[in-house]
């Protein structure tokens, strides 16, 4: 992949899609095609069949997906199972159809089983039940990253697929109803240093940990493996280290400025008791992490600040 070739980005206005488009161009790519959801509906085939008959792209960065927190995917299961399945099942038979050289699949840690021995390494995938909140959405990751190693095995597409662990990070989404922790707490102690509020409820039990990457940092990896990695077998792509999230909601209050009572709400669901990535592989290949999680909490909520009246809240 050079720096003019046809690179088509899926889902660029997402947080992930987003930060891959900012990479790619920071790094002096110069072709990259992107489509909105009102211009290109990927959950239907004869569109993403039309689009790539016409545009040809070489490499696909296969980021678009539905995604959200417990609360959402508790909420809209067939939703979240079906949307996914179309999305990624369009876009790669599309891509191995209309002669893409590479591709990159984005998958997601809750892949892994409930109980899966910690930290997980990437070989764990189908190893146990998963965690109920989340099976649709993890289902369809994995239908995905088996359809990807099924195209290569068969047909010889080079597909490669990212585990990406909890991200965060410019562009979030901050809906309390749809969004993933972090930014949900970022939203809740920004409004409640705002109110004055007594108190902040988070919720469950506080006590499951979590691990946290920054999605510029994933940007990078993503481009880092397009550009060295070639196996079917899946990476993981983390920090290597996790947080409660009780010490998570502590370090947002600490800096958001917020001062008053964190109270933690039992009757909600925790989910997976841990989620922490053995990211060994992605290491001896040659890539880390660069942003700290508190530099990059401080970043997001000044994002949040400044772009609120038009962010996904």
């Amino acid at each position: 992949m050079d720096k003019s070739s046809k690179i088509y980005v899926a889902g660029h206005r997402g947080l992930v899609g987003s930060a891959i488009y900012r990479k790619l161009q920071a790094e002096g790519y110069t072709n990259l095609v992107v489509r909105s959801r009102s211009e290109l509906d990927l959950t239907n085939q004869q569109q993403v069949y039309d689009f790539f008959a016409r545009e040809r792209p070489e490499y696909v960065f296969l980021a678009a997906a539905k995604v959200g927190g417990i609360l959402a995917n508790n909420t809209y299961p067939a939703d979240f199972i079906r949307d996914n399945l179309l999305i990624q099942t369009n876009v790669i038979d599309a891509a191995y159809r209309y002669g893409v050289k590479k591709l990159l699949f984005l998958g997601s840690s809750c892949i892994y089983p409930k109980f899966a021995p910690q930290p997980m390494k990437e070989e764990y995938l189908l190893s146990g039940k998963l965690e109920p909140t989340n099976e649709p959405y993890a289902i369809a990751k994995i239908s995905g990253i088996i359809m990807c190693q099924s195209y290569r095995r068969q047909y010889g597409f080079n597909a490669i697929s990212l585990m990406p662990t909890n991200l965060y990070g410019p562009g979030d989404n901050f809906d309390l109803e749809t969004s993933h922790v972090l930014a949900a707490l970022i939203r809740k102690f920004a409004e409640a240093k705002e109110s004055g509020a007594q108190e902040v409820v988070v919720w469950g039990t506080g006590t499951p940990r979590r691990e946290f990457l920054h999605v510029d940092d994933l940007a990078d990896a993503a481009l880092f493996l397009m550009l060295n990695y070639d196996d079917g077998e899946i990476v993981n792509v983390g920090v290597g280290e996790d947080i409660s999230i009780s010490e998570l909601a502590e370090l947002v209050a600490d800096v958001v400025g917020y001062r008053g009572k964190i109270v933690y709400d039992t009757s909600k669901p925790d989910g997976t008791p841990r989620k922490l990535l053995d990211v060994s592989k992605l290491t001896a290949l040659g890539w880390r992490p660069r942003i700290s999680l508190r530099y990059g909490i401080r970043q997001t909520y000044e994002w949040y600040l400044s772009n609120r009246a038009t962010a996904r809240r």
